[in-house]
């Protein structure tokens, strides 16, 4: 379950901001995960909680917004978000393998006091 370990980098790199702006407590924090980036939103809900867990951030709501899969194809120069798994551009039928947003787990902001 490496969801608890990257909850723990997330609430981490929430706490450095904690204290580097010398405050005392987060009251919510902002995560946007990627379809594609393995994290189940269930489990990282979990893992929150469990690494928040006598922190600043004990209480703190949790907000994750999912990134859809966004291609890009090289033949058209179009973007277009897949429709299956097979990443094939809905204008010209081409396979792509650029995917441009997506994958990645971004601490986005942080509510603090």
């Amino acid at each position: 379950m490496h969801e608890v370990s990257l909850m723990c980098s997330a609430v981490t790199l929430a706490l450095e901001q904690v204290k580097a702006q010398g405050r005392s407590k987060i009251h919510r924090i902002d995560l946007s995960v990627g379809e594609l980036s393995g994290v189940v939103p269930d489990a990282l809900m979990f893992a929150f909680d469990v690494v928040s867990a006598g922190t600043p951030a004990e209480g703190a709501n949790l907000h994750l917004t999912t990134v859809p899969t966004l291609c890009y194809c090289a033949h058209c120069h179009r973007e277009f978000y897949p429709m299956s798994l097979i990443y094939a551009c809905p204008h010209c039928h081409h396979l792509s393998n650029d995917i441009r947003e997506g994958k990645d787990l971004e601490l986005v902001s942080l509510e603090i006091s």
